[in-house]
């Protein structure tokens, strides 16, 4: 039941931000999380597959990648189980990623894994699992969650052990063992991996970050 409360807390500190326009050097981490972006620079960060940093930036309480050529974003630091909570917002067939457990060297896609983020809903022919909220090329979401190009979601990724559970806009659409998925492991060798980097990923058009929270779990 505490565990519940904690949720529904952090979940309406989301909304809460979301419809207020409030950005992220005005919210303070919740409780027990830390901020991955401080709002201001993109300290304990650093751009990795060869990418342009000028891509990069902060504005107004938001990261941004502002089109391509960016490569990934990267956190400096390794976290293995954790609890991620940020926000994103993709233009018309915008295209990006959130890196999980991945190291620095190789395409998180497959060397660790990724959370698919699109504009689902002006890309035509997709797999299952390139949709909003996969683990990209591996498990497929749920469901078409996403809200229209231009409005703030909500993504909420919690990686514990083999367990990785994926919410975006508070539905869950990824609940998957990995163990389960061992006839991916030579692709994505990174389904194996018990830590690496958090990152962000630079694709097509302008995408926004905010609000990036994460919690060490035990």
């Amino acid at each position: 039941m505490f565990r519940l409360v904690r949720l529904v807390s952090l979940t309406t500190l989301m909304i809460a931000s979301l419809s207020s326009g409030v950005v992220a050097q005005d919210v303070k981490p919740p409780e027990g999380f830390l901020a991955l972006f401080n709002g201001k620079d993109l300290k304990g960060w650093k751009v990795t597959q060869g990418g342009k940093e000028d891509v990069w930036g902060v504005e107004g309480g938001v990261l941004f990648a502002s089109g391509g050529g960016g490569g990934w974003l990267m956190t400096e630091d390794e976290f293995d189980n954790f609890e991620l909570h940020l926000e994103f917002k993709m233009p018309r067939m915008g295209n990006s990623g959130v890196a999980l457990r991945s190291p620095l060297q190789g395409d998180p896609a497959y060397v660790g894994m990724e959370v698919q983020l699109l504009d689902d809903a002006n890309w035509r022919g997709l797999r299952p699992t390139q949709h909003t909220g996969s683990i990209y090329d591996v498990v497929p979401a749920a469901k078409v969650v996403t809200r229209p190009a231009g409005e703030w979601n909500s993504l909420r990724v919690v990686c514990n052990g083999r367990s990785v559970v994926i919410h975006v806009n508070d539905h869950e659409l990824v609940h998957a063992n990995l163990d389960d998925y061992k006839d991916h492991f030579q692709k994505h060798p990174g389904l194996t991996r018990q830590q690496g980097h958090v990152g962000l990923q630079s694709y097509n058009y302008r995408v926004e970050f905010r609000n990036i929270f994460l919690k060490k779990l035990k």
